[in-house]
Formats: C-alpha cells, sequence, structure tokens
C-alpha cells in the first residue's frame, strides 16, 4: 500500500474547500433541481432542519440529521409517475422528502485529523461522502509533518528542534473553545470526485498501479445491471443499483452490445420533465438514442417548465411537447455515447476519463470488440484497486 495514504489526513483535501449549505428536506424538486446541477457527483445531500431549541450541535447529532444524497435519477424516476405526469405544477413543488429514499449510511462525518486511508476504507464499504469540520485555524497538513495524526495532536519528539519548535506547536494548535466553534459551524463536504482528483495527483507515489490494466488490478466489476433496448425505458428505475446508479442499455442479450445508459451521470444537466415523459413512454433504445425533434429548441427556465393552456390541457412552455397529443416525440434528446474503455485500458486512463467528464464509472469493453459489454468500473472499484495490499511473490526454491 503506498504511504502517501498513510501520511496524508482528510484535512489535507479540505483545503480551498466551501462551507457546506445544507439543503433542507422541506424544499422542493424545482429547488433541488437547480442544486443538483450546481453539485458533484450529480447528487446533493439532504437534511432536516436543526432544531431551533439547539445551540450547540455535536457531530453525532449532525449525523442523525443526514437523510440521504439525492440525484437526478430520483427526480425523473418521480416525475415519470402517471400521477406527476398528470400534474406537474404540482410534482415539481413536491418536497424533496417525498422523493428520497432515506440512507443515512451514505454521508460519514469525520474529524480532520483522520488518516486518508482509513477515509478510504470507509468510501469502500459504501460512503459517498465525508462531512468534515472546517476549523478556522485548520492549515492544512503534509504528509509525515503532520502535527495532526489520526486525530490526535503528536509531540516533537526531535531533539535539536529545542523549545522553540515546541513553541510553534503550541501557537498552531487551535485553543478547545475556537475548535469548538468551528466545529459546530462550518462544515465541509469531500466527494469521492475530490478524492480521485487527489490520487491522480500522486501517480508517481502509487507506481506501478497507475499503469497497470484495470483487469490485472481486479478494478472491473462484472456484475452490472442492464435493460434490453426494447424493453419500456421506465424498467431501468426498477433495476437501478445503489452505486454506480446506472443501468446499461444493450441489445442481443447473449452478447450484451452496449447502445447507450440509463443513469444519474446522463440525466444530470436535462431536461428534467422531458426526460420523464420519455422514461415513461418510450422503450429503453428510444431513450437513449433520442427521437427527432425540433434541433432548435430554446432553454427554458426552472419556472416555465411547465403551464397550463386555456384549455385546461397540460402542456410544456416554449415550444415543448404536449404529452397528451399523440405526437409521439419527445423534448428529450437523447445525450452523448456512454463512456467506455478496454479492459486492458490503464487505471491512471480510467481515471482521468472520469475526471475530464465527471462521470461516476466507466463501461468496459472487450478488447476485439468496442461493443460487447463486460463490467464497468466505479469510484469504489479504483478506491479498492490504489489500496489493495500488493501480494507477496512466494519464495523461489533452490
Amino acid at each position: 500500500m503506498a504511504s502517501v495514504f498513510l501520511y496524508h489526513v482528510v484535512g489535507d483535501l479540505t483545503v480551498g474547500k466551501p462551507e457546506l449549505s445544507e439543503f433542507p428536506e422541506t424544499e422542493t424538486v424545482a429547488a433541488a433541481i437547480r442544486a443538483i446541477g450546481e453539485s458533484t457527483e450529480g447528487g446533493i445531500p439532504v437534511w432536516r432542519k436543526r432544531s431551533p431549541k439547539s445551540v450547540i450541535e455535536n457531530a453525532e447529532t449532525r449525523q442523525h440529521r443526514f437523510v440521504g444524497i439525492l440525484n437526478s435519477m430520483d427526480i425523473v424516476a418521480f416525475l415519470a409517475r402517471e400521477d406527476c405526469l398528470g400534474d406537474q405544477d404540482k410534482a415539481i413543488n413536491t418536497p424533496v422528502s417525498e422523493v428520497l429514499l432515506p440512507d443515512n449510511s451514505a454521508l460519514k462525518v469525520v474529524d480532520p485529523g483522520i488518516r486518508l486511508i482509513d477515509a478510504l476504507e470507509m468510501m469502500k464499504q459504501g460512503v459517498k461522502r465525508l462531512l468534515v469540520p472546517k476549523s478556522l485555524v485548520w492549515r492544512g497538513m503534509s504528509k509525515r509533518f503532520s502535527i495532526l495524526y489520526n486525530g490526535k495532536w503528536l509531540k516533537n519528539t526531535d531533539p535539536s528542534g529545542g523549545s522553540s519548535t515546541n513553541t510553534l506547536v503550541l501557537a498552531n494548535r487551535p485553543s478547545s473553545s475556537s475548535t469548538t466553534c468551528a466545529i459546530q459551524n462550518k462544515f465541509c463536504c469531500l466527494s469521492r470526485e475530490d478524492v480521485l482528483r487527489f490520487i491522480i495527483g500522486c501517480l508517481g507515489a502509487l507506481a506501478p498501479i497507475p499503469l497497470s490494466s484495470i483487469a490485472s488490478l481486479g478494478a472491473v466489476n462484472p456484475n452490472y445491471h442492464y435493460v434490453e433496448s426494447s424493453s419500456p425505458a421506465i424498467e431501468a428505475t426498477k433495476k437501478l443499483p445503489h452505486d454506480p446508479c446506472a443501468v446499461a442499455v444493450v441489445e442481443e442479450e447473449d452478447q450484451h452490445k452496449l447502445i447507450g445508459e440509463i443513469s444519474s451521470t446522463k440525466l444530470w444537466k436535462c431536461d428534467y420533465l422531458g426526460a420523464a415523459w420519455a422514461l415513461a413512454n418510450l422503450s429503453a433504445g428510444q431513450f437513449v438514442m433520442g427521437v427527432e425533434d425540433n434541433h432548435n429548441m430554446s432553454s427554458r427556465s426552472l419556472p416555465d417548465i411547465a403551464r397550463t393552456d386555456g384549455g385546461g390541457v397540460r402542456t410544456l412552455s416554449n415550444g415543448g411537447l404536449n404529452p397528451n397529443s399523440g405526437a409521439g416525440r419527445s423534448m428529450f434528446r437523447g445525450r452523448s455515447a456512454p463512456l467506455t474503455c478496454k479492459s486492458t485500458s490503464s487505471l491512471a486512463a480510467v481515471m482521468a476519463q472520469m475526471l475530464s467528464h465527471r462521470a461516476s464509472h466507466v463501461w468496459v469493453t472487450e478488447e476485439e470488440n468496442d461493443d460487447t459489454l463486460v463490467g464497468v468500473v466505479a469510484y469504489t472499484d479504483i478506491i479498492a484497486a490504489v489500496t489493495r495490499q500488493p501480494i507477496s511473490e512466494p519464495p523461489q526454491l533452490s
């Protein structure tokens, strides 16, 4: 295991991170759509409101207030329900508490001094976000020179440093009152994308792992979820995995020819109402490939996303689709082709793909056939690959 994960602490990754602005569960779906567009990994943490009687809030209380992470796929699946398509105004003004399936384990409140290797272990177990106290006196730590290590302040044992060094340590150490105040009021949120950016900045320290193929590192997960292109697109919501939140759309069930995907990544900044209608009415193949439509359709602001015409018929504003018109055309157009790599691709190349496209996963195809799907690589698979203990070679018999 690379020492970079042992000598760095979570606080190193919080330098420059903005303070968390909580998104309460009482907010509407419309507000969530706006917030998700500005988020990482296409999802936002949702919180219960803090009790007005609570003056002091510790980490345990804040963890209890966390509800779950709401992503774009959750919203599109909700808007695709028959009752939501029938009354879109009511749907987009629905509180997110009625949309989100609670999952308190997706986020953990951690101390900034926890070792990075321990944080990665949490993410391997399914944690998607880390909530870190953002102290006003935090300076950022670096490798083995960290004063704060594994949540404890270390004594300086360097005899050459003399009293001046010890004085420096005490001067930099925050007082208990300032630390308590910071923990109560200021937090930042670390995503797995943040961790991946850190890892790709340490490729030299991780050698030779980054240049090894994802197949040789065991990073390819063959247990992916899929739907056939001829199946209704709405079936993807019934097979949606926990992580990554993606379902492959395939042709030829025997060979699994990949033609697209239905995922929170692809729906991240889409036309949510258009995507919801398409999800409810089209086949999976039609959904991912898109249909012929008005190529010059203008963008719409969220408040104008739906209206009622004079006859009481539900329509989408600005030249959008009337779901009741029977026109058979959706304003949702298929996004870009799914992100793919070969089983022989290097881990560094796959990480670069994910970061450049801000994707949570990459589909893996056969080396000989670009279309035949064999697995998927997600954040958890990459973290497991870079933290896996190397297999020692057996001793040579003389």
